[in-house]
């Protein structure tokens, strides 16, 4: 059966096409995988609305990917908005308007509901690591998922992400010495409380997901292209993120463009990933994240 799904996030959009047995068993064979860095979500943090501007272009790529969906013979498919859209006080205004021009009907999840989402995917391509604490470092939020074997799964979901960080604090180009000072303070109290809901991590091994992580294992390797095969299972270990950074933070908006790995787009918001992810590791004792 060829299933589809489309994900609507605070930075970027994503659809897969892929093919599943009938009783939803083993693993999915990817037919077709999209993704565009739309910035649903800028000024969100600040205005709490979704701009007219942001909600064409997501719009106009959801028809697109409408018509692929359709041409590769697609029985079931599901539309899901995470952050952005969960917080901006005209989400219904944009839910209607992605109804009316597209006919896909986008179900808006709770930051719990996206933790146990990416926990599936994390799992499905990695199903023989045994105890796991997946990281989600998002556009908006960030999911910490802790899975231990024979016990229940616990999540849980910060409200801080690349784009929010990014607008709300890292607001210099480069960045100024006590903007980074306040956001470091900043992700390390989120994590500590994240870490204080989720219990004891640590024994799990840290997984990482999403464009964040995938970038900076593509900066690390200094890929000209991207390719998965080389991005699944490399381990960011920490020495290595505490470089990528000083090489990040070194560099305006404008010099980070064309650096190896880097995906267009990304520019302006890989410096407040890097940062939330070398301080959740410091707070975790995490040495490496898959």
């Amino acid at each position: 059966m060829r299933v589809a799904g489309i994900d609507i996030g605070t930075l970027t959009c994503r659809l897969l096409v892929a093919e599943v047995s009938p009783e939803a068993a083993g693993p999915l064979r990817a037919i077709r995988s999209e993704r565009k860095i739309l910035r649903l979500g800028e000024g969100v943090d600040r205005t709490g609305r979704l701009k007219p501007e942001a909600m064409s272009r997501v719009t106009g790529t959801i028809r697109e990917w409408k018509t692929i969906i359709e041409r590769h013979g697609v029985e079931r498919y599901t539309a899901v908005a995470t952050s952005a859209v969960r917080e901006a006080g005209n989400r219904e205004e944009f839910l209607e308007r992605v109804r009316r021009e597209t006919a896909v009907e986008v179900e808006v999840i709770d930051g719990e509901e996206e933790a146990r989402r990416t926990f599936l995917g994390i799992r499905s391509g990695l199903p023989d690591v045994g105890e796991i604490l997946g990281l989600d470092i998002g556009g908006g939020s960030t999911e910490f998922i802790a899975s231990r074997p024979g016990k229940p799964l616990m999540m849980t979901s910060i409200d801080m992400g690349v784009v929010r960080l990014t607008e709300r604090v890292l607001r210099g180009d480069p960045p100024r010495a006590e903007e980074i000072h306040k956001a470091e303070t900043l992700i390390r109290d989120l994590t500590r409380k994240a870490r204080r809901e989720i219990g004891d991590v640590t024994d799990l091994t840290l997984v990482g997901t999403a464009g964040t992580i995938t970038s900076l294992a593509a900066i690390a390797q200094q890929l000209p292209t991207y390719d998965p095969s080389r991005i699944q299972k490399y381990v960011l270990e920490l020495p290595v993120i505490r470089r990528i950074e000083r090489d990040v933070f070194g560099k305006m908006q404008l010099g980070r463009v064309g650096m190896p790995g880097l995906e267009a787009g990304r520019e302006g918001v890989i410096a407040a990933g890097v940062l939330i992810l070398r301080c959740a590791m410091e707070e975790l004792n995490a040495r490496g994240a898959w």
